[in-house]
């Protein structure tokens, strides 16, 4: 198990990596924002470009940050049999999370996207807005983001039953979020 426990920590790495992109991405986005609401109301200038430069930067702290989320054990749950699970009963549920749900819909959605993205990228299409940007860097966001969060998903299985086997240690806490 301890190579595949070595391949869960190479995922996490890769999510890390990829994660602090989607930190950067937070940070163009509100830079571009401000600049185009200057230049747009203080200059009277436009340009759709700008905006849809904003949403393709929100695309990529989305698809790539959602992976990190998971790494981190902050996802959604069900509070109502999560929070009152004991002992190792937290980690069961998680792996029956991950492979029954989360590994089928993010294969699934990363195998649906794959063709999109690849029919974007091929004809070149670009937004139908005047001065709008081409549109397969945005459509690459979701092949690999949902590709992201399957490897995630498949790093977060071998971890849980690596610290099952007592080969892994993790934080298994979990606080009921206030409401």
């Amino acid at each position: 198990m301890s190579a595949l426990l070595k391949l869960a920590l190479a995922y996490d790495w890769l999510t890390t990596r990829l994660g602090k992109i989607a930190a950067w991405t937070v940070l163009f986005a509100a830079l571009i924002s401000a600049g185009n609401a200057f230049v747009r109301y203080g200059l009277d200038i436009s340009s759709n470009g700008w905006l849809e430069i904003q949403w393709y930067l929100f695309a990529g702290t989305v698809m790539l940050g959602a992976p990190v989320v998971l790494k981190l054990n902050e996802h959604v749950r069900v509070d109502i049999i999560y929070g009152k699970l004991k002992g190792n009963g937290p980690v069961y549920v998680d792996i029956f999370g991950l492979v029954f749900f989360l590994l089928p819909v993010m294969g699934l959605m990363a195998y649906l996207s794959w063709p999109l993205f690849m029919s974007m990228y091929r004809s070149g299409e670009v937004s139908g807005n005047a001065g709008g940007l081409i549109r397969w860097p945005a459509m690459l966001l979701l092949p690999l983001g949902f590709g992201m969060m399957f490897v995630q998903g498949l790093s977060e299985i071998i971890k849980r039953i690596c610290y099952l086997q007592g080969k892994f240690e993790m934080d298994t806490h979990y606080e009921k979020p206030v409401q």
